[in-house]
């Protein structure tokens, strides 16, 4: 049985979480703070986690910069707040994806299970080789990425969406295409997770963020 926790400070948003996931046949675990989440991600592993982020005690930000420390769980993060700048955070912090509050549970639900099936696909691959770009040096069998000498620390959403661009350089791919490859044929969140991915790697490759080139109307181009 697939195990989710649910971390919310309002008890009506748990009861109503857990009804539908009792109903689509998960095991439950809910914690009302932070804190209690990042003690129970220690003790037990979920298949999800659905973590508010306006939470007393410990906010889901700060909770799930402590859970990626072990954890590799799928996470939604819930919340009343959906400004450019706090997705980006969320995203930056390891977050598979963000629901505005007030959100539809059976919208949720499908959510859940959309990023589930994503996490249990094989990851984005490619040969085994190492890409270089003047002080760039993305290598793909080790999964690492070094920007001038100095090792870059990206996120895994993030490495899967550059060494796909890296993997099909100097090629025209559609917003179409890079969603489904990186996120899954089913992804079925925010259309501007892709753009907010983009916007994170291009600060994270600092003097090589030009590489990634918008094409307006069509997607996004590696250049190399």
């Amino acid at each position: 049985m697939a195990r989710l926790m649910i971390v919310d400070d309002d008890a009506r948003v748990r009861e109503i979480i857990r009804k539908y996931a009792v109903y689509e046949g998960y095991q439950v675990d809910e914690a009302e703070n932070g804190a209690q989440a990042v003690e129970l991600c220690r003790r037990d592993r979920y298949d999800a986690i659905t973590l508010d982020v306006m939470m007393p005690e410990m906010d889901g930000f700060e909770a799930l910069r402590q859970m990626r420390a072990f954890c590799s769980a799928p996470v939604i993060l819930l919340s009343a707040r959906c400004e450019e700048l706090d997705r980006i955070h969320g995203f930056a912090l390891g977050a598979d994806d963000y629901v505005a509050k007030p959100f539809s549970p059976r919208e949720l639900m499908m959510r859940i299970a959309a990023i589930r099936k994503r996490a249990e696909r094989m990851p984005v691959t490619a040969p085994p080789e190492i890409f270089t770009l003047k002080g760039l040096i993305v290598d793909f069998t080790a999964r690492k990425v070094s920007i001038d000498g100095a090792r870059a620390e990206l996120s895994p959403k993030e490495y899967d969406l550059l060494f796909y661009l890296v993997h099909n350089r100097n090629t025209a791919l559609t917003r179409e295409r890079l969603v489904g490859e990186v996120w899954g044929r089913d992804f079925a969140g925010d259309p501007r997770t892709l753009d907010t991915h983009v916007k994170l790697l291009r600060k994270s490759l600092g003097p090589y963020a030009h590489c990634i080139v918008t094409l307006r109307g069509v997607g996004y181009r590696f250049e190399a």
